[in-house]
């Protein structure tokens, strides 16, 4: 059971080029794909924040609109559908 193993000293070859590419990713800098994509997304959370806040203020302050004003036909008209007959008539 006191068996050593040939490769106990050594590093396997995936782990050995993981840290390549660690050290690598360090000198080189930022990705410009990350970048332009942070830039973006950091646009469009902006945009979208902003309309939303800009509704907000909107809905506190611009009085709710008034309806258009039924005409005395459309009226009339209403009223000889349901049953009930028109004053005057």
């Amino acid at each position: 059971m006191d068996e050593e193993f040939e490769f106990a000293d050594k590093v396997p070859p995936a782990f050995d080029r993981m840290e390549n590419v660690i050290k690598d990713a360090g000198a080189k800098g930022f990705n410009p794909g990350l970048i332009v994509l942070l830039v973006v997304v950091g646009l469009l959370s902006i945009f979208l924040i902003g309309n939303y806040v800009l509704y907000l203020y909107a809905q506190k302050t611009i009085p709710p609109r008034k309806k258009k004003p039924v005409s005395k036909k459309k009226m009339k008209r209403e009223r000889l559908k349901q049953g009930v007959s028109a004053p005057g008539e």
